[in-house]
């Protein structure tokens, strides 16, 4: 959940097609800007090649374009999370949608994971998770079903099958046929028992979730940052500006870094001993945007979602200014200008053969294969 205010988008029906797009320049339009050490200049970027002769046609339904999340399953479907009209899966064929209708907790598709027996779960808009079983969906942060936790902390452990989930004052946690509501804070206990409610917005809501290389659990948080919980101990990250604004992102590189992407404050990196504000430290933050809201279209001040490609390259998507690129030492900035569909990318997704997907908020789904980029849309 990015904000409580959700658009519904209407559905379009139409075939869609992946069509590839070229990043190079021609014509005199303007080149992606190359960010090196001594600060923005423009420049040239390798080509990105053009294939005119990769095309997939699809005659099924058209596919929402406000898109939230996306994952491959173990049998290579792809699932894409909307912002309002649930989820599709795309089996390379056929396109099917499943929404409220069917079961889903809620039309906004967040987050999508699969546990060890091939169940989808899905977490969704108003705090709520769904489970399906490739025949019917399962709802288990309904009422009648969530177990709240008796704050004796026992329920906070970790294992490596178990799952976890957004909510409201902290997290849902799945180990097998256990699913309980767990708090970060100290949110006074409401008269059902519950200690801050899942479903209501708090500052120590949950947007984003990781498990590292070593089973450390990482939460990013509504306001106040980042939190590690390596199964007996919760250490708070909020530094350097990384508390306050929501934190959208969480993504451990290839090397072992973390990388927490916030919603006005940037782009953060923790090696294990140090957190920098790395945004700031290429002098690419967006005051303004804290004190009245507005974009940044050169910044990279509101992040989204974080990934890195076969190659180790680092991509960082953001709501107003595009994907950038980092290769360890440069940062490239590719936006609407240079031929992408959308400045605002919600989600960036790595499948099972390295392929970079991304997600955005108004204008579908595109690939990196590691040369081009491939246009998904309806």
């Amino acid at each position: 959940m990015y904000n409580l205010k959700q658009k519904v988008r209407s559905i379009l029906r139409f075939p869609f097609l992946l069509i590839v797009i070229s990043y190079a320049s021609c014509n005199g339009q303007n080149k992606p800007v190359y960010i090196g050490s001594h600060g923005m200049e423009t420049t040239e970027v390798p080509e990105i090649e053009f294939n005119s002769s990769f095309l997939i046609t699809n005659k099924a339904a058209g596919m929402d374009q406000n898109i939230r999340s996306i994952f491959q399953d173990s049998h290579r479907n792809y699932w894409f999370g909307t912002n309002g009209v649930g989820v599709y899966r795309w089996d390379g064929k056929n396109l099917s949608q499943f929404t409220e209708r069917d079961g889903l907790s809620n039309n906004q598709v967040q987050s999508i994971q699969e546990d060890q027996s091939g169940n989808l779960w899905f977490g969704t808009g108003l705090f709520g998770v769904s489970r399906f079983d490739g025949k019917a969906f399962t709802t288990f942060s309904s009422k009648e079903r969530l177990q709240a936790s008796d704050h004796s902390g026992k329920e906070w452990a970790l294992a490596p099958d178990d799952l976890w989930f957004y909510a409201g004052g902290g997290v849902y946690r799945y180990n097998k046929d256990s699913f309980v509501y767990l708090t970060l804070g100290k949110e006074p206990v409401a008269a059902d028992g519950m200690q801050g409610s899942p479903y209501t917005l708090s500052r120590y809501a949950v947007y984003c979730i990781l498990k590292d290389r070593e089973g450390n659990l990482w939460m990013g948080t509504q306001a106040d940052g980042v939190c590690r919980y390596d199964g007996k101990t919760f250490t708070w990250f909020t530094d350097q500006g990384l508390a306050g604004p929501a934190v959208l992102g969480l993504f451990e590189d290839s090397k072992g870094n973390l990388w927490f992407g916030n919603n006005g404050s940037g782009l953060f990196r923790y090696d294990g001993t140090a957190l920098i504000n790395f945004t700031e430290e290429k002098g690419l933050s967006n005051p303004e945007f804290r004190l009245s809201g507005k974009d940044g279209p050169n910044t990279l001040a509101r992040v989204y979602s974080i990934n890195e490609d076969r190659n180790g390259d680092l991509w960082i998507g953001t709501v107003d200014a595009g994907v950038w690129r980092y290769d360890g030492t440069n940062l490239t900035q590719y936006r609407t200008r240079d031929g992408l569909t959308s400045n605002a990318v919600n989600t960036i997704y790595k499948d099972h053969l390295g392929d970079l997907w991304f997600g955005t908020d108004a204008d579908g789904v595109y690939r990196f294969n590691g040369k081009k980029f491939e246009m998904f849309i309806h």
